[in-house]
This record gives structure tokens, C-alpha cells and sequence, in this order.
């Protein structure tokens, strides 16, 4: 009689402990607050003064994604495998985000972002995820009030691939299968949440889906559901698309490398050093 051994639990390079949980869910509230204060405000409300407090929110959105990344590498003791294969996958992202230039959607970073938080976790995901959106934004010159925003959703789009379940049993067409529909579902809610960040300050220029500081919550869910669909639904579609058909086409051969490089890695083995023998 023959078994089937179980596969190996993936070792994780980037463990959250209870420091780096709690940055997580505290940069997490504060990036629902500042994605979703449309929503959450009193039509009375001053709102239109959010847009003064732009440069302030963006230098306190980094400050906490900062001390996130710090709070997990203190807390894991990210040695310098993870912080190379981090180093690694950050510059590959960064540089497959101009590919395309958003063109159409084709943004090939994304299936990489889905394909390497699967392997390696939903604390190095969310690491990594902000890390390549920060250095593609200085590669592309894309630095701005917004950029705090993309890496926050970004961090949270790789971060999921990571959460995604049976990591250690689904494998084949199944576990590809995940991951497509996956990337499909979080490229459209990538795109939407990226909205929130500049849907507000549209002011006069289209007055039938801009932003109403005097309106109900339902008002404004209307309205900003005709912008989505007027202004982002092809770049979306074409984004969620791609991630697809990369994911399908490259995903056995990626997955295969990443899980075979973290396996040589060890990453929670120790480093240890011998005195040479007299």
C-alpha cells in the first residue's frame, strides 16, 4: 500500500506577529478613512477642505507604511535572503509597470504582485506590494500626493494573493484557476479603490458624476459608480484581462521558480558559523 505525502508547508520569509498585525490594521483603518471619506462624512459637513489637507494626508499615509515595513522586519528578523528575493521581485515589478504604460490596462506587474504573494505570504506580499509601487513611482516619475494610495492598494491587492486558502494543498489547474479569478476580481478593485483617490477633487468638471459635498451617501454611490464606468471601466477591463492571461501563461513556470527559490532560501534556518578546524 502506497501514500501520498502531504507537501511541505511553505516557509513564510516574512511572518506577522502581533507588532506588525496591529501596524497592518492600523494603517488599514486609516487607508479605509481616507479612500472612503466620501462616504463616511455629514453632507454639513466642511469636506471640501479635505483638499488642503492632501500634502498631510500623503506624508502620514507614508509615515505609517513605513513603520509597517519596520514593525514586520523587526518582529520576522527578515534576513538578508528575504530582504535580496524582496530587493529582487520589487525591481521586476518596478520595471514591468512602464511596459505598456498602463495602455489599454497592460500592466503585466500584476500577475507577478498575485503570483508572488501566493507563494510567499500575506506579510512579504504586503511588503513587497508596497515597495514596487514606491520604487516604480520614482522609476516613472509618477510622485505624488497619490502615491501613498497606490502603495497602500497595492500592498493590500498582494497581501490578499498571500490570503488566499490551502496555500500548502492546492496545486495544478485548480490553484491557477484561483489565482486568475483572483487577479481578475482584484484588478477591478484595484482600479475602483485607486478612484476614491481622485474622484472627490473633480469639482465642476463633470457635474453629473463628480463628487456632491451636499449629498446623501446614496447620491453619491450613483454618482460615483457613472464615473467608474465613464472614466476607468476599459483601463480596468484590460487590467483585470492581462493579469489573467499572464497568470494562465506564465503562473506553473513562475510558481514553480519562486517556490523552489524559497525552498533554497531557508528562509527560518539560521546562518551559522564555524571555526575552521586547526
Amino acid at each position: 500500500m502506497t501514500t501520498t505525502a502531504s507537501p511541505t508547508p511553505q516557509a513564510r520569509p516574512v511572518r506577522l506577529g502581533p507588532r506588525s498585525t496591529a501596524a497592518l490594521l492600523l494603517v488599514g483603518a486609516v487607508g479605509v478613512v481616507a479612500f472612503g471619506w466620501p462616504f463616511l462624512a455629514p453632507p454639513s459637513s466642511q469636506i471640501g477642505a479635505h483638499a488642503q489637507d492632501a500634502p498631510w494626508l500623503f506624508a502620514g499615509l507614508l509615515a505609517l507604511l513605513v513603520a509597517v515595513v519596520a514593525a514586520t522586519i523587526s518582529e520576522s528578523g527578515l534576513g538578508p535572503k528575504a530582504v535580496a528575493m524582496l530587493g529582487v521581485l520589487a525591481a521586476t515589478g518596478a520595471a514591468l509597470r512602464p511596459i505598456g504604460a498602463g495602455t489599454a490596462g497592460i500592466e503585466p506587474m500584476f500577475f507577478l504582485m498575485v503570483l508572488s504573494g501566493r507563494v510567499l505570504g500575506p506579510g512579504f506580499g504586503f511588503t513587497l506590494g508596497s515597495l514596487t509601487m514606491f520604487a516604480s513611482a520614482l522609476l516613472t516619475g509618477g510622485v505624488g500626493p497619490w502615491m501613498p494610495f497606490q502603495m497602500l492598494a497595492m500592498g493590500w491587492f498582494t497581501m490578499g494573493a498571500g490570503l488566499l486558502p490551502a496555500p500548502d494543498r492546492l496545486r495544478g489547474r485548480a490553484e491557477l484557476a484561483l489565482l486568475a479569478c483572483y487577479g481578475f476580481l482584484a484588478a477591478f478593485a484595484y482600479g475602483t479603490v485607486m478612484n476614491l483617490a481622485g474622484w472627490p477633487f473633480m469639482g465642476a468638471l463633470a457635474s453629473n458624476i463628480a463628487f456632491d459635498a451636499h449629498a446623501g451617501v446614496p447620491a453619491n454611490l450613483a454618482r460615483f459608480v457613472a464615473y467608474c464606468l465613464a472614466t476607468s471601466l476599459g483601463w480596468d477591463l484590460g487590467r483585470a484581462v492581462c493579469t489573467v492571461v499572464l497568470t494562465l501563461a506564465l503562473g506553473p513556470a513562475l510558481l514553480r521558480a519562486l517556490r523552489r527559490a524559497t525552498r533554497r532560501a531557508a528562509f527560518e534556518t539560521g546562518a551559522t558559523f564555524e571555526a575552521p578546524e586547526p
